[in-house]
């Protein structure tokens, strides 16, 4: 029964493979292909007490607004997508630079967006005494194109996606960020 079931499950998946790979994403683009991106972002870190980035004596803790480029590839595999992105961020009081690596995967949201889970790797360089560091960065986020916000007849099909995401370093810090994101 296992191997019959197995079978026709097969068979049913097979043209629908052949379909997908014909098909359009909701916002037009191709459902199979490769999508490099670039953008900008700002926000903020703030690490907690308790990490190992936490407190110094007197009691303060490493925190600072950040400005972000961000590079990076997204490849549709029909509903869903995977990728990988890169950044370089510069930050301002505690935080000098941080610059890191991750990957990509979720799923696309009505007319022109994502749904998207990440983990990846960040290094972090202080400044003023605070030391650097390296660890794993978690994170999850959200992009809405033009259409979904009500702008598909002043943008149509520019690309253009706008950012809101939440990453955390090792579960010790709180990383907001939002900006824009460029689709080639």
């Amino acid at each position: 029964m296992k191997k019959i079931f197995l079978a026709a499950a097969a068979m049913l998946a097979f043209p629908a493979v052949a379909h997908a790979q014909e098909a359009k994403s909701p916002d037009g683009s191709k459902a199979f292909g490769i999508e490099p991106y670039v953008g900008v972002l700002g926000g903020y870190h703030t690490f907690d007490r308790g990490s190992e980035m936490g407190a110094i004596p007197g009691e303060t803790i490493m925190n600072g607004a950040l400005i972000s480029g961000v590079a990076g590839v997204n490849v549709p595999l029909g509903p869903v997508f995977v990728g990988v992105e890169g950044n370089a961020t510069k930050g301002f009081s505690d935080i000098d630079w941080e610059y890191g690596v991750k990957g990509r995967f979720g799923a696309r949201a009505g007319e022109s967006g994502l749904i998207y889970a990440s983990a990846g790797y960040q290094w972090v360089n202080g400044k003023g005494g605070w030391p650097d560091r390296k660890d794993w960065m978690y994170g999850a986020g959200v992009e809405v194109g033009p259409k979904d916000i009500g702008l598909g007849g002043v943008t149509d099909s520019s690309g253009v996606r706008l950012r809101v995401q939440v990453d955390t370093y090792d579960w010790d810090s709180f990383r907001p960020m939002a900006g824009v994101i460029f689709h080639f």
